[in-house]
Order: structure tokens, then C-alpha cells, then sequence
């Protein structure tokens, strides 16, 4: 019997390549660690019957259509924001995830992101590599305090809650934003402006969407406390980064903790020259564990549909 025909963009761990393999004809490049252009994923996927994507290919409506033979697409991902779900709908095509798996670990990421920012740790250690460091003084890289500080959320699903559960720890006050209030934190709901104006923090963990898009611009900023922070773990899109650079410049802000960055890999250069500005290449959830589950997880979904049996964790 022919092995369904299996498309995967990237390179991944070998235990999953090993085991869709049992079930699948592969087309893949394991050296391959950059998205693929959307010219050779057109001209890749025409043979297709399953696609392993991940979060920075692009699946949009010409990729679906140039897939006649198309079943299922599985990302290795949260986020979908990449695919066009419209397209997939119209084509009865199911779309599956990874939730859950990669909960805990982007929390503690949030955290250590927060705290690297709060405190300056780059910017210090940047310092004593470069051979500065000739000794000691009380107002040496002085920081913010986080125990006590007042922790704003923007987005309480599932890694928001987790980010309030790490609060407590510090004594934190929580509060948040979501459209309407959950009923699984006992974190404070309130609306956005407030959350600006009243946060020593603000962590963004929405996902991204047309609704999200910008969410955070020069109005929401411009609210914010001269002293505060802001921590984005959730995509890029979601700030508006020239709006960023021009309130870091005003010191409007007092710094900014980003993982994500509109247009990634690329991001705005103007970023590079803050030195209150920590910067990490979109590694909330890269535990060697966490990315294994999530890749594991992509494959379970593969697997299943291939077989017959019902999705893990259909969108």
C-alpha cells in the first residue's frame, strides 16, 4: 500500500521523522532551519497530502491551492496566525496545533524575560564582558524592584495564568486584560487604559489576530509609567515596534523585553542601539523538552489522521 505523501518545512528532532516515517513518504531537507520561500513551497506541495509547517512559514491561500491533494496541515506551533484558516475551511481541510504542552516553559520565559529587564541583566553583562567593569558603586546598574510591583497582563488564558501563578511568589499585585473576564484567575480584571497607567509591568500573551494587530501603539504607551516596563512574549504584530522605538527614545518607558518583533527575523535596527532593551530570537517555549512535546505532539496529530483515528488537538 503507497504511504500518504508528507510535506515538512523544517528540520526536526529524529525520533519524530523516524516515526512519521513508518507512515509516511517524506519530503523534507533535515539541514533546512530557515522558513521556506514561498516559491519553493509552491512548487513542494503540489504532491503533498499532509503538511508539517511551523510558525514562520507562510500557509496562505496560494499554498492551499496549490495543493490539490491536501488532508491535513499540522503545525508545531500555538499560534496559526501563519495559516489562512479560511482557505482551509473552504477545502474541508482540518488544521491541528500544539496547546498545553509549551504552557509552563513560555511562563518561565515571561519571568526570566521580566526579570532580565527589571534588573539589566544584558546590559551588564555586555558591560563587564567588554572589560568596563573596574569596581563597584551603589548606583551601578541600578534596576527596578519586582517583589511587590504591580504585574500587568495583557491576555489570561492559559500562559497568562501561569505567569500569575509565578506572581504570588513575589507579592505581586495582578491584574489584567482580556475582552471579558475569566473566571480562572483570581487575578484583577480591568480595562486597558487602567492596566497602562497602573502597571509597573506589562506582559502581552494574546495571540495574534487582525483584532490584536497593533494593540500596543503610541496610545497605550503614552499611558504607561516613565518607570515601567514592557515584556512581549507574544508575536510580533502585536506592537506596533516603531511606535516602541519612538517611546524609548522620548523615555516615555523605562524598558522593553522582546522575543517577538514584527517582520522576525527581521526586526526594526533601531532596537539594536538600546541598551534598555532585551532582545531574544523567539525562544519562549525552547526547553529541549518543550520542543520536543511540541514536535511530538505535530506528529501524533499526523499519525492519527493518516490512520483514521480522531485529532489530538484540532483548531
Amino acid at each position: 500500500m503507497t504511504k500518504p505523501h508528507l510535506l515538512v518545512t523544517r528540520r526536526i528532532y529524529s525520533d519524530a521523522l523516524e516515526r512519521l516515517g513508518s507512515v509516511f513518504t517524506i519530503s523534507h531537507n533535515q539541514e533546512l532551519d530557515t522558513p521556506t520561500q514561498k516559491d519553493e513551497l509552491l512548487a513542494k506541495i503540489v504532491n503533498a497530502d499532509y503538511l508539517f509547517c511551523t510558525v514562520a512559514d507562510r500557509i496562505d491561500a496560494d499554498v492551499i491551492a496549490a495543493a490539490p491533494r491536501l488532508r491535513l496541515v499540522a503545525t508545531g506551533a500555538v499560534g496559526t496566525n501563519n495559516i489562512d484558516l479560511a482557505a482551509c475551511r473552504a477545502r474541508g481541510i482540518p488544521v491541528t496545533n500544539t496547546p498545553d504542552v509549551l504552557t509552563e516553559t513560555t511562563a518561565d520565559f515571561g519571568w526570566a524575560l521580566l526579570m532580565a529587564t527589571a534588573r539589566r541583566v544584558s546590559e551588564s553583562e555586555r558591560y563587564v564582558r567588554s572589560g568596563q567593569w573596574t569596581g563597584w558603586s551603589f548606583d551601578q546598574f541600578n534596576g527596578v524592584d519586582v517583589f511587590g510591583a504591580t504585574l500587568g497582563i495583557v491576555g489570561m488564558g492559559r500562559i497568562g495564568s501561569a505567569i500569575a501563578r509565578r506572581a504570588q511568589g513575589f507579592r505581586m499585585r495582578v491584574i489584567y486584560h482580556n475582552r471579558r473576564p475569566s473566571d480562572a484567575t483570581d487575578a484583577q480584571w480591568v480595562d486597558k487604559p487602567t492596566l497602562f497607567r497602573e502597571s509597573d509591568f506589562v506582559m502581552l500573551v494574546v495571540p495574534y489576530s487582525p483584532e490584536t494587530h497593533h494593540l500596543v501603539s503610541a496610545a497605550e504607551l503614552a499611558l504607561m509609567k516613565p518607570t515601567a516596563c514592557l515584556i512581549n512574549i507574544a508575536r510580533g504584530g502585536v506592537v506596533n515596534d516603531a511606535d516602541l522605538v519612538s517611546a524609548l527614545s522620548a523615555n516615555k518607558i523605562r524598558a522593553a523585553g522582546l522575543d517577538v518583533f514584527e517582520g522576525e527575523p527581521k526586526l526594526d535596527a533601531r532596537l539594536l542601539g538600546f541598551q534598555n532593551v532585551v532582545l531574544t530570537p523567539h525562544i519562549a517555549s525552547s526547553s529541549g523538552a518543550t520542543r520536543g512535546r511540541m514536535v511530538s505532539l505535530a506528529a501524533d496529530n499526523l499519525i492519527a489522521h493518516a490512520q483514521g483515528r480522531p485529532l489530538l488537538t484540532p483548531v
